[in-house]
């Protein structure tokens, strides 16, 4: 049997500026990439047009013929991690198994036994920062404990960014692939369909960045750069985002900060991942959670345009914008009483840049539950939401287009109605 070494793609789906590619590329082996389809994750979906699952196989038939053109193949598995390993075992003579870190429960547990298995068998396993920028201990306060609010971590964030030696990894440029040849499962052979949906570009200008910080509020203006799926799937490089951003855009800078935030907090109070809220105490609202209104939200049928539109966006291209997503989630929590749960769960499903550390602080945040969150007497109205961010209607027109027709619904509930009772039941429950 061959002696090689194993890199396991998860959230990197990219030959450039991958730190632990590079490293099991420098290795004396030759290396064999692997890319697991978990059915502990694929069976939980129930949409098979999950257009995650779509973006991930089209990212791997690219990622397939770059180590292809590197003289090698991507091995593509549709089994559990374990069972994959063991498989991988009895047709190769293992030497290390390369990856790099995930900070989400269930990946933790998982490399956690991947680890322990391989080590039982002589075999090692390295993990590396690849990611974020800075992780778990990196950024603390001066008495070592994790920030819980965001300006002074991205203060310290940017000091340490500014006293650190740090670079990308040419592992684009590194060749030390086993030869081989393997088949990739089909969408279908994997149990899912193509959506139709067309995928957000890679590529976006400087331009866009330098009027960042003006245009980024506006849903009606193509001026953000729909970069989240490709760092939520790795195919591109943070590393090589900061270094586009420094001297650009504070603004554009602070939008990566915030992911690093968000898997600080993941990794330092994981009983967030258990459905608990950060701040403990708000787990004793009082939700109505009346499932038509849930309904009506979900669907883009509130009577509230700009939530409508958002919900509308959502659904039928798994993108919403970031200053709609604010509006959409605190219509849903301070207007409707639903708990922040049920829309974290909505997201969760639909958008494709999907993950967990965001969904989950930007929802509490939303709720006034999370760090750093909006005070919980602060709710967003719609209305006023509008005349700031769609004076001109255009973002409104585009997703909900019979807004001023008559069989348009009224809406679900006055605002004013909706804020004193909100604020009259986190009274109640907070004491």
């Amino acid at each position: 049997m061959n002696e090689i070494s194993v890199f396991w793609f998860r959230r990197d789906l990219r030959i450039e500026d991958n730190v632990g590619l590079f490293a099991a590329l420098s290795s004396p082996y030759p290396i064999l990439p692997i890319f697991i389809f978990d059915p502990i994750i694929l069976d939980k979906l129930e949409n098979k047009k999950d257009a995650r699952v779509e973006f991930i196989h089209q990212s791997l038939i690219q990622l397939k013929k770059e180590i292809k053109k590197r003289g090698g193949d991507l091995v593509v598995i549709h089994e559990k991690p374990f069972e994959a390993f063991h498989r991988l075992a009895q047709q190769f003579h293992i030497k290390q198994i390369y990856s790099n870190h995930d900070y989400e429960s269930y990946a933790i547990a998982r490399d956690a036994s991947i680890q322990q298995w391989a080590e039982s068998q002589g075999i090692g396993f390295y993990s590396y920062k690849d990611q974020v920028i800075f992780e778990k201990n990196e950024v603390l306060t001066g008495q070592n404990t994790p920030y819980t609010v965001f300006s002074p971590y991205s203060r310290k964030w940017k000091e340490k960014l500014a006293n650190t030696e740090w670079r990308q990894f040419e592992s684009e440029n590194l060749i030390n692939y086993l030869k081989a040849s393997f088949e990739l499962p089909s969408l279908n052979q994997l149990g899912f369909q193509a959506t139709g949906l067309k995928f957000p570009s890679l590529t976006f200008s400087d331009e866009l960045i330098l009027h960042y910080q003006v245009n980024r509020n506006f849903p009606g203006l193509d001026a953000t750069s729909h970069v989240s799926v490709h760092l939520r799937f790795g195919t591109i490089s943070i590393r090589k985002l900061v270094k586009r951003a420094l001297g650009k855009s504070e603004t554009w800078l602070n939008e990566l900060i915030w992911r690093d935030f968000y898997f600080n907090i993941t990794f330092h109070f994981p009983y967030i991942s258990q459905g608990i809220a950060f701040r403990k105490e708000y787990d004793r609202m009082n939700w109505r959670n009346n499932e038509q209104e849930f309904e009506a939200w979900k669907n883009g049928q509130t009577g509230y345009p700009i939530v409508d539109a958002g919900m509308r966006e959502l659904n039928q291209t798994g993108f919403m914008h970031n200053r709609v997503r604010m509006i959409v989630a605190s219509f849903l929590v301070k207007h409707l009483l639903i708990d922040w749960r049920w829309g974290e769960a909505y997201f969760a499903e639909k958008l494709l840049d999907f993950d967990f550390s965001s969904n989950n602080g930007g929802w509490q945040w939303a709720a006034g539950s999370g760090c750093d969150a909006a005070p919980y007497f602060r709710v967003f109205n719609p209305y006023l939401q509008t005349q700031k961010f769609d004076k001109d209607l255009t973002y409104i027109r585009k997703w909900v287009p019979e807004f001023q027709e008559f069989h348009y619904p009224k809406p679900i509930v006055d605002h004013e109605f909706a804020r004193k009772r909100v604020l009259t039941a986190y009274k109640e429950a907070l004491g």
